[in-house]
């Protein structure tokens, strides 16, 4: 199950019989338990299946992210070495807006902790190896705990200096504070994220601690909730933004993993669909009700965040993290005209409630959707397979609103909130490709959710994309997603060595420690050392350089060979980013990484049918607005459902598919494939 910003999405699956079925629900904003329980009852009433028979549930959500975004988090303290009280709100000289006077510093405008609430204590380790050069001053730290505790603090971050290299400061002031304060959330900024770069360090924790509670007590519920509603066999993880699961309890001491869960859930489920078409270079194309994610995928592995691209909210996290660019563009974005006369689209959206005004629930501003409807791309009485009736009357009404503003006919002002959107889609995915030197024609689109399909041509067109990919439950690709992954749990040290003076020794030594960490928290879930996988990898630079780039570590001993190797690959990634190598500089290992993955159980869709001799006729043929030769036209566009389609079935644009899920529109100009792999192929045309 995925809760997004307007559905709540679920699909079961039985993954030996292969049967397959999808739901959605309305999500419930205000507590997403809710609509996530009503729709686990009617999925379970639907599909006659008993609740006991469940054997996992695998969540995706968005409750930490929305707790940074909508700044709702604990009110939050800071316990950090005496002189660096200030760390988190000095941040670094990086301006996010290089040339305005005028600019929103987040950690400024919008701390994590206020700073009556950042105490320090005395304590000091020293690099290289973390020696203690001041003792941990046990009474300030009890003095401080009190005091956090009586300002009504539910939530403590402990963050030192050089921590990550010796984190027994950390510990102890964490056993301190429990001791003192037994019902504060404590995160010590070494267990979250034990690298250098204090001012990440400390952000990352803190925004762990900002964020912890609230995610704590929803897991909890949850669970609680699942027993209470017979699902008593059911393990539940939930989505990290490594590519991976957590267990319950993980996610409950440490929810900043899953800042990217319901997006990193969809890039997993648009690869499942490239791995079915034997298609390695892809971009997710995930558009929702609020927002539209972009995702990476080249020769069949997703790219992973940097620290210097993971932001949230506009703060630094240094969490591991796929990268995936979000931008505010769905279905519920709003159109208006700005101060300056400027027609745009987002990133304001409806949400759920009041939603556009198709829905019927008193929205009264135009929306993606609203176009779409006005425009005869959606169906009015067959939204959510007939589930959901829409607005017409509405939708046209606010159009119309705009029209008159805008000086256009309805059709043309509704057109222009598609061609707007769909520009700022298609700039985020430049982004992630012409920006990075990935050719975005060498690529297929996947698009998926609620909105992706409607959009997924005409986006693809404007960067020249040959091939659209819809995958076979599109509005539930995220859901889809959640069934192909594995617990996936990840370590990470500071190391600072060069390629001149290497110590193997050590190298060995804390990749070694890492795995006895990760080997522990599998079995706090009751798994076997036995089952687990693990890679190696590391983060290296150029000495003087100010960032690094991922390098993976073969398997075996850290000899001269492998370490040989790992050099070269550092050089060969160089040269993909940035053009070129500096052969006589020392390489400088700064991170190395371990990430444990255990192999779960997962989705097995059953091949598509092919029906020899088998007509194709449309249940409905109508008029649709579509853009040919710079002219907007009503044309004659049949509508199929997308169950009709059989393997083979071929449809030439205009058409209109719809399911359940979601509406393809296939402009003129483009032709769609039923695929033998349940996806549907849609030739651009470019």
């Amino acid at each position: 199950m995925d809760v997004g910003g307007t559905f709540t999405d679920f699909v079961v699956t039985n993954t030996e019989s292969r049967e397959t079925g999808v739901h959605k629900v309305p999500t419930t904003p205000d507590d997403p338990s809710q609509g996530v329980i009503t729709g686990l009852k009617e999925m379970c009433e639907h599909f006659d299946i008993n609740a006991g028979d469940v054997h996992h549930i695998l969540h995706g959500t968005t409750i930490a992210t929305n707790a940074v975004l909508e700044y709702d988090g604990a009110r939050t303290g800071l316990i950090t070495t005496e002189g660096y009280r200030d760390i988190l709100h000095i941040g670094r000289h990086q301006r996010p807006q290089h040339y305005s006077i005028m600019q929103d510093i987040p950690w400024q405008d919008r701390p994590l902790v206020r700073r009556a609430q950042r105490l320090t204590v005395p304590e000091r380790m020293v690099p290289p190896n973390g020696e203690v050069l001041v003792p941990l001053d046990e009474n300030a730290v009890r003095v401080a705990s009190r005091q956090l505790k009586s300002d009504g603090v539910d939530s403590i971050a402990v963050c030192f200096l050089f921590s990550y290299l010796n984190p027994m400061h950390e510990e102890r002031a964490r056993e301190i504070i429990e001791a003192e304060h037994p019902d504060c959330f404590v995160t010590t900024s070494a267990s979250v994220s034990p690298q250098f770069r204090e001012f990440e360090r400390f952000t990352t924790a803190a925004m762990n601690a900002f964020i912890g509670p609230k995610v704590r007590t929803y897991v909890n519920e949850l669970e609680s909730t699942l027993a209470a509603q017979g699902f008593c066999s059911a393990e539940l993880h939930l989505m990290s933004s490594n590519g991976g699961v957590a267990t319950a309890q993980m996610v409950a001491e440490r929810p900043v993993i899953t800042l990217l869960s319901g997006p990193t859930a969809g890039v997993m489920g648009g690869k499942l669909s490239g791995e079915l078409l034997d298609r390695q270079n892809l971009i997710t194309f995930d558009v929702g009700g609020t927002s539209a994610d972009i995702g990476l995928i080249v020769n069949g592995t997703y790219s992973e965040a940097s620290a210097r691209d993971t932001w949230i909210g506009g703060y630094p996290v240094m969490a591991p993290t796929i990268d995936i660019n979000t931008i505010g563009a769905g279905g519920g974005s709003i159109a208006y005209i700005d101060g300056g006369g400027a027609f745009r689209v987002g990133p304001e959206s409806a949400g759920a409630h009041p939603g556009p005004a198709a829905y019927g629930h008193g929205g009264d501003r135009p929306t993606v959707t609203d176009a779409h409807l006005v425009l005869g791309r959606l169906l009015q009485g067959n939204f959510l397979g007939g589930e959901m009736n829409l607005d017409l009357a509405a939708a046209i009404g606010v159009i119309d609103g705009l029209a008159r503003q805008l000086q256009l006919d309805r059709e043309e002002a509704a057109e222009g909130i598609i061609t707007v959107v769909n520009a700022n889609m298609a700039n985020a995915i430049r982004s992630r490709t012409v920006q990075k030197g990935h050719d975005p024609r060498e690529f297929s689109l996947v698009a998926f959710g609620g909105a992706g399909p409607l959009h997924g041509v005409e986006v693809a067109r404007i960067l020249g994309i040959p091939e659209v990919i819809i995958p076979p439950y599109p509005g539930i690709t995220s859901a889809v997603g959640l069934l192909t992954t594995d617990l996936k749990y990840d370590a990470i040290r500071t190391e600072f060595q060069t390629s001149v003076q290497i110590n193997s020794d050590r190298l060995s030594n804390d990749f070694n420690r890492m795995q006895a960490e990760l080997a522990s928290q599998f079995e706090k879930g009751g798994l076997n050392e036995h089952d687990v996988t693990y890679t190696r990898s590391g983060d290296l630079r150029y000495i003087g350089q100010g960032y690094e780039l991922r390098v993976p570590f073969a398997d075996g001993p850290l000899d001269e060979t492998i370490l040989a190797e790992v050099f070269q690959a550092f050089e060969t990634i160089h040269i993909r980013e940035y053009g070129h190598v500096f052969e006589q500089s020392p390489i400088e290992i700064v991170n190395i990484r371990l990430t444990g993955s255990r192999r779960m159980a997962k989705i097995k869709l059953r091949p598509g049918e092919a029906k020899p001799g088998a007509t194709l006729s449309a249940f409905e043929e109508r008029p649709c607005f579509f853009r040919v030769d710079d002219s907007l036209q009503a044309l004659d566009t049949p509508l199929y459902q997308r169950e009709q389609l059989a393997t083979g079935h071929r449809v030439t644009g205009p058409v209109i598919i719809v399911q359940k899920d979601t509406t393809i529109a296939v402009p003129p100009g483009a032709s769609a494939t039923a695929d033998a792999s349940n996806n549907l192929l849609i030739d651009t045309g470019v």
